[in-house]
Protein backbone atom coordinates (compact mmCIF):
# COMPACT_ATOMS: atom_id res chain seq x y z
CA UNK A 1 0.00 0.00 0.00
CA UNK A 2 2.86 2.34 0.82
CA UNK A 3 4.38 1.68 -2.60
CA UNK A 4 1.01 2.43 -4.25
CA UNK A 5 0.74 5.71 -2.37
CA UNK A 6 4.30 6.63 -3.33
CA UNK A 7 3.49 5.81 -6.94
CA UNK A 8 0.43 8.06 -6.89
CA UNK A 9 2.44 10.81 -5.20
CA UNK A 10 5.28 10.47 -7.76
CA UNK A 11 2.81 10.70 -10.65
CA UNK A 12 1.30 13.87 -9.16
CA UNK A 13 4.78 15.43 -8.71
CA UNK A 14 5.72 14.57 -12.30
CA UNK A 15 2.47 16.00 -13.60
CA UNK A 16 2.74 19.28 -11.62
CA UNK A 17 6.48 19.99 -11.80
CA UNK A 18 7.67 18.26 -14.99
CA UNK A 19 4.81 18.03 -17.45
CA UNK A 20 2.67 21.09 -16.65
CA UNK A 21 5.48 23.09 -14.94
CA UNK A 22 2.99 24.79 -12.68
CA UNK A 23 5.71 25.12 -10.01
CA UNK A 24 9.45 25.57 -10.48
CA UNK A 25 11.60 22.46 -10.07
CA UNK A 26 14.46 23.78 -7.98
CA UNK A 27 16.36 22.77 -4.85
CA UNK A 28 13.71 24.04 -2.44
CA UNK A 29 10.84 22.27 -4.17
CA UNK A 30 12.89 19.10 -4.58
CA UNK A 31 13.67 18.98 -0.84
CA UNK A 32 10.01 19.66 -0.06
CA UNK A 33 8.85 16.94 -2.45
CA UNK A 34 11.14 14.41 -0.70
CA UNK A 35 10.27 15.43 2.88
CA UNK A 36 6.47 15.35 2.41
CA UNK A 37 6.15 11.59 1.65
CA UNK A 38 8.64 10.68 4.36
CA UNK A 39 6.78 12.63 7.04
CA UNK A 40 3.35 11.69 5.69
CA UNK A 41 4.06 7.94 5.49
CA UNK A 42 5.68 7.99 8.93
CA UNK A 43 2.67 9.67 10.51
CA UNK A 44 0.28 7.40 8.60
CA UNK A 45 2.06 4.19 9.68
CA UNK A 46 2.33 5.31 13.30
CA UNK A 47 -1.36 6.21 13.33
CA UNK A 48 -2.33 2.91 11.70
CA UNK A 49 -0.39 0.96 14.32
CA UNK A 50 -2.56 2.53 17.00
CA UNK A 51 -6.04 2.74 15.44
CA UNK A 52 -5.73 -0.44 13.30
CA UNK A 53 -2.93 -2.53 14.81
CA UNK A 54 -1.72 -5.48 12.77
CA UNK A 55 -0.17 -8.75 13.87
CA UNK A 56 2.13 -10.94 11.78
CA UNK A 57 1.44 -13.86 14.15
CA UNK A 58 -2.14 -15.15 14.01
CA UNK A 59 -2.53 -18.76 15.14
CA UNK A 60 -5.27 -21.36 15.07
CA UNK A 61 -5.36 -23.31 18.32
CA UNK A 62 -7.41 -26.44 18.95
CA UNK A 63 -8.05 -28.42 22.09
CA UNK A 64 -6.11 -31.67 22.24
CA UNK A 65 -7.52 -34.51 24.37
CA UNK A 66 -5.36 -37.40 25.48
CA UNK A 67 -7.75 -40.33 25.30
CA UNK A 68 -7.14 -42.50 28.37
CA UNK A 69 -9.53 -45.41 29.04
CA UNK A 70 -11.20 -45.69 32.43
CA UNK A 71 -10.53 -49.45 32.59
CA UNK A 72 -7.67 -51.69 31.57
CA UNK A 73 -7.73 -54.65 29.27
CA UNK A 74 -6.95 -56.09 25.86
CA UNK A 75 -8.09 -54.03 22.87
CA UNK A 76 -10.35 -56.06 20.58
CA UNK A 77 -11.44 -53.43 18.03
CA UNK A 78 -10.26 -50.04 16.73
CA UNK A 79 -12.93 -48.90 14.23
CA UNK A 80 -11.81 -45.26 14.08
CA UNK A 81 -9.84 -44.12 11.03
CA UNK A 82 -6.95 -41.77 11.73
CA UNK A 83 -7.15 -38.18 10.46
CA UNK A 84 -10.83 -38.55 9.51
CA UNK A 85 -13.63 -36.51 11.02
CA UNK A 86 -15.28 -38.37 13.89
CA UNK A 87 -18.59 -37.27 15.39
CA UNK A 88 -19.16 -37.07 19.11
CA UNK A 89 -20.27 -40.43 20.52
CA UNK A 90 -18.78 -42.57 17.76
CA UNK A 91 -16.65 -45.53 18.84
CA UNK A 92 -12.89 -44.97 19.05
CA UNK A 93 -11.93 -48.43 20.31
CA UNK A 94 -13.24 -51.32 22.38
CA UNK A 95 -11.66 -53.25 25.25
CA UNK A 96 -12.46 -56.91 25.94
CA UNK A 97 -15.61 -56.73 28.13
CA UNK A 98 -15.53 -60.39 29.29
CA UNK A 99 -14.06 -59.91 32.80
CA UNK A 100 -16.27 -56.90 33.46
CA UNK A 101 -19.39 -58.75 32.28
CA UNK A 102 -18.55 -61.64 34.60
CA UNK A 103 -18.12 -59.22 37.50
CA UNK A 104 -21.56 -57.76 36.76
CA UNK A 105 -23.14 -61.24 36.76
CA UNK A 106 -21.43 -62.19 40.03
CA UNK A 107 -22.62 -59.01 41.73
CA UNK A 108 -26.14 -59.49 40.38
CA UNK A 109 -26.17 -62.93 42.02
CA UNK A 110 -24.85 -61.46 45.27
CA UNK A 111 -27.48 -58.76 45.14
CA UNK A 112 -30.28 -61.29 44.64
CA UNK A 113 -28.94 -63.30 47.58
CA UNK A 114 -28.67 -60.19 49.76
CA UNK A 115 -32.21 -59.08 48.85
CA UNK A 116 -33.53 -62.55 49.72
CA UNK A 117 -31.62 -62.43 53.00
CA UNK A 118 -33.06 -59.03 53.83
CA UNK A 119 -36.57 -60.31 53.11
CA UNK A 120 -35.92 -63.37 55.30
CA UNK A 121 -34.68 -61.11 58.07
CA UNK A 122 -37.83 -58.99 57.76
CA UNK A 123 -40.00 -62.10 57.98
CA UNK A 124 -38.03 -63.39 60.99
CA UNK A 125 -38.48 -60.07 62.72
CA UNK A 126 -42.22 -60.20 62.04
CA UNK A 127 -42.28 -63.75 63.45
CA UNK A 128 -40.36 -62.66 66.55
CA UNK A 129 -42.78 -59.80 67.09
CA UNK A 130 -45.65 -62.32 66.80
CA UNK A 131 -44.02 -64.58 69.39
CA UNK A 132 -43.61 -61.64 71.77
CA UNK A 133 -47.29 -60.80 71.33
CA UNK A 134 -48.20 -64.47 71.82
CA UNK A 135 -46.12 -64.67 75.02
CA UNK A 136 -47.74 -61.53 76.38
CA UNK A 137 -51.17 -62.99 75.64
CA UNK A 138 -50.16 -66.15 77.48
CA UNK A 139 -49.05 -64.04 80.45
CA UNK A 140 -52.41 -62.28 80.52
CA UNK A 141 -54.18 -65.64 80.40
CA UNK A 142 -51.95 -67.02 83.16
CA UNK A 143 -52.55 -64.00 85.36
CA UNK A 144 -56.31 -64.33 84.82
CA UNK A 145 -56.09 -68.03 85.63
CA UNK A 146 -54.15 -67.28 88.82
CA UNK A 147 -56.73 -64.70 89.88
CA UNK A 148 -59.56 -67.13 89.16
CA UNK A 149 -57.97 -70.00 91.09
CA UNK A 150 -57.00 -67.62 93.90
CA UNK A 151 -60.63 -66.56 94.35
CA UNK A 152 -61.82 -70.15 94.44
CA UNK A 153 -58.96 -71.06 96.75
CA UNK A 154 -59.90 -68.31 99.19
CA UNK A 155 -63.51 -69.54 99.16
CA UNK A 156 -62.38 -73.17 99.73
CA UNK A 157 -60.26 -72.13 102.71
CA UNK A 158 -63.21 -70.25 104.16
CA UNK A 159 -65.44 -73.31 103.84
CA UNK A 160 -62.82 -75.58 105.44
CA UNK A 161 -62.61 -73.23 108.37
CA UNK A 162 -66.40 -73.07 108.74
CA UNK A 163 -66.74 -76.89 108.56
CA UNK A 164 -64.04 -77.30 111.19
CA UNK A 165 -65.92 -75.01 113.55
CA UNK A 166 -69.21 -76.91 112.97
CA UNK A 167 -67.56 -80.29 113.48
CA UNK A 168 -65.91 -79.02 116.66
CA UNK A 169 -69.31 -77.99 118.11
CA UNK A 170 -70.92 -81.22 116.98
CA UNK A 171 -73.26 -79.47 114.61
CA UNK A 172 -71.34 -80.23 111.43
CA UNK A 173 -70.93 -83.20 109.14
CA UNK A 174 -67.48 -84.71 109.10
CA UNK A 175 -67.98 -85.85 105.54
CA UNK A 176 -68.58 -82.24 104.46
CA UNK A 177 -65.33 -81.21 106.16
CA UNK A 178 -63.37 -83.90 104.39
CA UNK A 179 -64.91 -82.88 101.04
CA UNK A 180 -64.02 -79.20 101.69
CA UNK A 181 -60.44 -80.16 102.55
CA UNK A 182 -60.21 -82.26 99.37
CA UNK A 183 -61.50 -79.34 97.29
CA UNK A 184 -58.94 -77.04 98.95
CA UNK A 185 -56.09 -79.44 98.13
CA UNK A 186 -57.25 -79.66 94.52
CA UNK A 187 -57.43 -75.86 94.20
CA UNK A 188 -53.97 -75.48 95.72
CA UNK A 189 -52.67 -77.91 93.08
CA UNK A 190 -54.44 -75.86 90.37
CA UNK A 191 -52.86 -72.70 91.81
CA UNK A 192 -49.40 -74.26 91.59
CA UNK A 193 -50.08 -75.28 88.00
CA UNK A 194 -51.39 -71.80 87.09
CA UNK A 195 -48.34 -70.11 88.67
CA UNK A 196 -46.02 -72.49 86.83
CA UNK A 197 -47.79 -71.72 83.54
CA UNK A 198 -47.52 -67.97 84.27
CA UNK A 199 -43.80 -68.29 85.02
CA UNK A 200 -43.33 -70.25 81.80
CA UNK A 201 -45.22 -67.58 79.83
CA UNK A 202 -43.06 -64.84 81.31
CA UNK A 203 -39.90 -66.78 80.48
CA UNK A 204 -41.22 -67.20 76.93
CA UNK A 205 -41.77 -63.43 76.71
CA UNK A 206 -38.20 -62.74 77.80
CA UNK A 207 -36.86 -65.21 75.23
CA UNK A 208 -39.07 -63.84 72.41
CA UNK A 209 -38.13 -60.23 73.28
CA UNK A 210 -34.43 -61.16 73.23
CA UNK A 211 -34.83 -62.77 69.80
CA UNK A 212 -36.67 -59.68 68.55
CA UNK A 213 -33.90 -57.37 69.83
CA UNK A 214 -31.27 -59.51 68.17
CA UNK A 215 -33.06 -59.36 64.82
CA UNK A 216 -33.55 -55.61 65.17
CA UNK A 217 -29.82 -55.18 65.80
CA UNK A 218 -29.06 -57.22 62.70
CA UNK A 219 -31.38 -55.05 60.65
CA UNK A 220 -30.40 -51.76 62.24
CA UNK A 221 -27.71 -50.92 59.60
CA UNK A 222 -29.79 -49.35 56.83
CA UNK A 223 -28.97 -46.99 53.97
CA UNK A 224 -32.06 -45.26 52.72
CA UNK A 225 -34.91 -47.74 52.47
CA UNK A 226 -32.82 -50.90 52.34
CA UNK A 227 -30.32 -52.80 54.47
CA UNK A 228 -26.69 -51.69 54.32
CA UNK A 229 -25.35 -54.97 52.82
CA UNK A 230 -27.90 -54.71 50.01
CA UNK A 231 -27.04 -51.04 49.41
CA UNK A 232 -23.30 -51.85 49.38
CA UNK A 233 -23.70 -54.64 46.82
CA UNK A 234 -26.02 -52.45 44.74
CA UNK A 235 -23.33 -49.73 44.67
CA UNK A 236 -20.68 -52.28 43.66
CA UNK A 237 -22.99 -53.53 40.90
CA UNK A 238 -23.53 -49.98 39.61
CA UNK A 239 -19.75 -49.46 39.52
CA UNK A 240 -19.25 -52.79 37.73
CA UNK A 241 -21.86 -51.85 35.12
CA UNK A 242 -20.16 -48.48 34.66
CA UNK A 243 -16.81 -50.20 34.14
CA UNK A 244 -18.46 -52.52 31.61
CA UNK A 245 -19.73 -49.47 29.71
CA UNK A 246 -16.24 -47.94 29.78
CA UNK A 247 -14.89 -50.85 27.74
CA UNK A 248 -16.32 -49.00 24.75
CA UNK A 249 -14.44 -45.70 24.41
CA UNK A 250 -16.39 -43.00 22.55
CA UNK A 251 -15.30 -39.78 20.90
CA UNK A 252 -15.64 -36.93 23.44
CA UNK A 253 -16.45 -34.36 20.74
CA UNK A 254 -16.40 -33.78 17.01
CA UNK A 255 -12.80 -34.01 15.89
CA UNK A 256 -9.96 -36.11 14.59
CA UNK A 257 -8.02 -39.04 16.00
CA UNK A 258 -4.45 -38.17 15.10
CA UNK A 259 -1.68 -40.70 14.48
CA UNK A 260 -3.62 -43.74 15.70
CA UNK A 261 -1.09 -46.39 16.75
CA UNK A 262 -3.52 -48.49 18.82
CA UNK A 263 -4.24 -51.92 17.33
CA UNK A 264 -6.37 -54.92 18.31
CA UNK A 265 -4.40 -57.09 20.70
CA UNK A 266 -2.72 -54.16 22.42
CA UNK A 267 -3.07 -53.86 26.17
CA UNK A 268 -4.18 -50.50 27.52
CA UNK A 269 -4.69 -49.21 31.04
CA UNK A 270 -6.09 -46.20 32.87
CA UNK A 271 -2.74 -44.43 33.12
CA UNK A 272 -2.75 -40.73 32.16
CA UNK A 273 0.95 -40.64 31.28
CA UNK A 274 0.45 -43.15 28.45
CA UNK A 275 -2.77 -42.23 26.58
CA UNK A 276 -4.18 -44.69 24.10
CA UNK A 277 -4.53 -42.06 21.37
CA UNK A 278 -4.60 -38.30 20.79
CA UNK A 279 -7.85 -36.63 19.80
CA UNK A 280 -8.02 -33.11 18.34
CA UNK A 281 -11.36 -31.34 18.66
CA UNK A 282 -12.90 -29.69 15.64
CA UNK A 283 -13.64 -26.60 17.73
CA UNK A 284 -10.88 -24.01 17.43
CA UNK A 285 -9.67 -20.71 18.79
CA UNK A 286 -7.99 -17.97 16.81
CA UNK A 287 -5.37 -15.96 18.68
CA UNK A 288 -3.44 -12.93 17.43
CA UNK A 289 -0.28 -11.93 19.32
CA UNK A 290 0.41 -8.23 19.81
CA UNK A 291 3.04 -6.10 21.43
CA UNK A 292 1.84 -4.58 24.68
CA UNK A 293 1.63 -0.96 23.48
CA UNK A 294 -0.41 -1.93 20.38
CA UNK A 295 -3.51 -2.68 22.45
CA UNK A 296 -4.20 0.79 23.81
CA UNK A 297 -7.47 1.28 21.93
CA UNK A 298 -8.50 -2.35 21.31
CA UNK A 299 -11.80 -3.35 22.95
CA UNK A 300 -13.92 -6.51 22.88
CA UNK A 301 -16.32 -6.37 19.94
CA UNK A 302 -13.93 -4.52 17.59
CA UNK A 303 -13.93 -5.65 13.97
CA UNK A 304 -11.01 -7.86 12.96
CA UNK A 305 -9.74 -9.63 9.87
CA UNK A 306 -7.04 -12.21 9.30
CA UNK A 307 -5.59 -14.28 6.50
CA UNK A 308 -4.02 -17.72 6.80
CA UNK A 309 -1.40 -19.28 4.58
CA UNK A 310 -3.59 -22.40 4.51
CA UNK A 311 -6.25 -20.38 2.61
CA UNK A 312 -4.30 -18.09 0.26
CA UNK A 313 -6.11 -14.95 -0.85
CA UNK A 314 -9.01 -15.37 1.59
CA UNK A 315 -9.85 -12.77 4.20
CA UNK A 316 -11.63 -14.20 7.23
CA UNK A 317 -13.89 -11.84 9.15
CA UNK A 318 -13.85 -11.88 12.94
CA UNK A 319 -14.46 -9.86 16.07
CA UNK A 320 -12.37 -9.33 19.16
CA UNK A 321 -13.55 -11.65 21.91
CA UNK A 322 -11.14 -10.63 24.66
CA UNK A 323 -7.56 -9.71 25.46
CA UNK A 324 -5.66 -12.21 27.57
CA UNK A 325 -3.80 -9.86 29.90
CA UNK A 326 -1.34 -12.50 31.05
CA UNK A 327 1.74 -14.25 29.73
CA UNK A 328 4.45 -16.51 31.04
CA UNK A 329 6.92 -13.74 31.81
CA UNK A 330 4.52 -12.45 34.45
CA UNK A 331 4.83 -15.63 36.50
CA UNK A 332 7.53 -16.48 39.01
CA UNK A 333 8.13 -20.21 39.41
CA UNK A 334 7.48 -21.65 42.85
CA UNK A 335 11.04 -22.15 44.02
CA UNK A 336 13.23 -21.59 47.05
CA UNK A 337 15.84 -19.92 44.83
CA UNK A 338 15.95 -16.18 44.27
CA UNK A 339 14.97 -14.85 40.80
CA UNK A 340 17.87 -14.74 38.33
CA UNK A 341 18.76 -11.16 37.28
CA UNK A 342 22.37 -11.49 36.14
CA UNK A 343 21.55 -12.22 32.49
CA UNK A 344 20.01 -8.85 31.74
CA UNK A 345 16.36 -7.80 31.40
CA UNK A 346 13.88 -10.28 30.00
CA UNK A 347 12.58 -9.37 26.53
CA UNK A 348 9.13 -7.78 26.38
CA UNK A 349 6.38 -10.32 25.89
CA UNK A 350 3.31 -10.23 23.70
CA UNK A 351 -0.30 -10.56 24.78
CA UNK A 352 -2.76 -12.81 22.92
CA UNK A 353 -6.05 -11.43 21.62
CA UNK A 354 -8.81 -14.01 21.16
CA UNK A 355 -10.80 -13.59 17.94
CA UNK A 356 -14.26 -14.95 17.24
CA UNK A 357 -14.83 -15.87 13.60
CA UNK A 358 -18.00 -14.42 12.08
CA UNK A 359 -20.81 -16.87 11.17
CA UNK A 360 -20.07 -16.44 7.47
CA UNK A 361 -16.69 -18.16 7.88
CA UNK A 362 -17.44 -20.22 10.99
CA UNK A 363 -17.67 -23.49 9.03
CA UNK A 364 -14.37 -22.94 7.24
CA UNK A 365 -11.85 -25.67 8.02
CA UNK A 366 -8.99 -24.19 10.01
CA UNK A 367 -6.20 -26.68 10.73
CA UNK A 368 -4.62 -26.70 14.16
CA UNK A 369 -1.40 -24.70 14.13
CA UNK A 370 -2.25 -22.69 10.99
CA UNK A 371 -0.41 -19.35 10.90
CA UNK A 372 -1.26 -16.06 9.29
CA UNK A 373 -1.47 -12.31 9.73
CA UNK A 374 -4.35 -10.04 10.67
CA UNK A 375 -5.51 -6.68 11.92
CA UNK A 376 -7.96 -5.18 14.39
CA UNK A 377 -9.97 -2.10 13.55
CA UNK A 378 -10.72 0.05 16.59
CA UNK A 379 -13.43 2.68 16.88
CA UNK A 380 -10.91 5.41 16.05
CA UNK A 381 -9.48 6.57 12.72
CA UNK A 382 -12.08 4.79 10.59
CA UNK A 383 -11.06 6.87 7.53
CA UNK A 384 -7.61 5.28 7.34
CA UNK A 385 -8.73 1.73 8.12
CA UNK A 386 -9.01 1.19 4.38
CA UNK A 387 -5.23 1.40 4.10
CA UNK A 388 -4.77 -1.46 6.59
CA UNK A 389 -7.43 -3.51 4.78
CA UNK A 390 -5.66 -3.05 1.44
CA UNK A 391 -2.32 -4.03 2.99
CA UNK A 392 -3.90 -7.14 4.51
CA UNK A 393 -5.48 -8.17 1.22
CA UNK A 394 -2.26 -7.68 -0.70
CA UNK A 395 -0.49 -9.86 1.84
CA UNK A 396 -3.22 -12.51 1.47
CA UNK A 397 -2.66 -12.57 -2.29
CA UNK A 398 1.06 -13.01 -1.74
CA UNK A 399 0.29 -16.25 0.11
CA UNK A 400 -0.23 -17.83 -3.30
CA UNK A 401 3.53 -17.51 -3.91
CA UNK A 402 5.61 -20.48 -2.77
CA UNK A 403 9.08 -19.03 -2.46
CA UNK A 404 11.50 -21.93 -2.33
CA UNK A 405 14.11 -23.24 -4.78
CA UNK A 406 13.71 -26.97 -4.19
Amino acid sequence: MEILLLGIYSAAVWFIFIKMKWLPWNTATQVTVVIIPIVGLTVLILALNVVAPSSPDVRVIKYVINVVPQVRGRVIEVPVEPNRLVRKGEVLFRIDPTPYGLAVRALEAQLANAVAGSKELTEQLAGAQGKVAEARGAIQQGEARVREVQARLDLARLRVGQNKELVATGAGDRFALEKAEADLAELEAQMNTARASLAQARAGEVQAAAAERQLRERGKGQFGDEYAPVAAIRAQLANAKWELEQTTVLAPADGYAINVQLRPGSFTAAFPITPAMTFVEQTYQVVALYQQNELQLVQPGNEAEFALSAHPGRIIKAKVDSIVWAQGQGQVPNSTQLPMTSFGPMPAGRFPVKLTVEPKDADLFLPAGALGHGAIYTEYGAMIHIIRKVILRVGAKLDYLILKLH
